[in-house]
């Protein structure tokens, strides 16, 4: 079955639906770009060093910080 797990945790080319997110530590702008509960995120690549990481929601390739994408949790596809 599949399992939550962080966003951050997720590696290039996996992707989860976004279950939870702490609205008091995302930005306004993230929110508004269609990081919101029920839309699929898939991890593109990440920096060199692993910061950032480029994530495809819903058509927008958006960089984000490890450190929040840690507090954004999503429903794998995996086991």
């Amino acid at each position: 079955m599949a399992g939550l797990k962080r966003l951050a945790d997720l590696r290039p080319g996996e992707s989860g639906v976004i279950q939870d997110l702490c609205l008091d530590d995302v930005p306004p702008k993230l929110l508004e770009m269609g990081c919101l509960p029920g839309m699929r995120v898939t991890i593109n690549y990440t920096a060199p060093w692993g910061d950032p990481l480029c994530l495809d929601v819903d058509g927008w390739q958006l960089a984000v910080r490890r450190d929040l994408a840690e507090r954004i949790w999503v429903q794998t596809d995996q086991d």
